[in-house]
């Protein structure tokens, strides 16, 4: 039985360029990101070689660079290419990925503002466990 367990990242802040004003695009804003792997662990579990799992700091490190690519103007675009680039890995059958904006220009008070996507590989059916 394959299992499909959780690799997750909160917190991951990175500066990028990305938003609809020009201001936003030209002076850039902290972005902050969550993800959630699913994979399976149990062969990195029983060899307890990092080799054998997705390398979380790699994953964060990744992400940071996706956020200061190319800017674009929704932080949908920014979650899916994050999403798109970590599916590429062998490993990852599903992703869930969130961008926070927390300096969106909103002209009310607000603490927060952000989009999740899921995305699963095309051969693994979406939130399948155990299959």
């Amino acid at each position: 039985m394959d299992f499909v367990d959780e690799i997750t990242l909160t917190g991951v802040r990175a500066y990028g360029h990305h938003g609809v004003f020009e201001d936003e695009r030209r002076e850039g804003q902290e972005f902050v990101v969550d993800v959630t792997l699913y994979v399976s662990t149990a062969r990195a579990a029983a060899s307890d070689d990092v080799s054998d799992t997705v390398h979380y700091g790699e994953v964060a490190e990744r992400i940071v660079e996706l956020v200061g690519g190319e800017p674009l103007n929704l932080i949908e675009g920014v979650a899916a290419r994050i999403a798109d680039d970590l599916l590429a890995h062998e490993l990852v059958r599903m992703v869930a990925v969130t961008v926070h904006k927390p300096q969106a220009p909103i002209t009310v008070p607000f603490s927060d503002v952000s989009v999740t996507i899921r995305r699963a590989r095309p051969e693994s059916p979406a939130w399948t466990v155990g299959s």
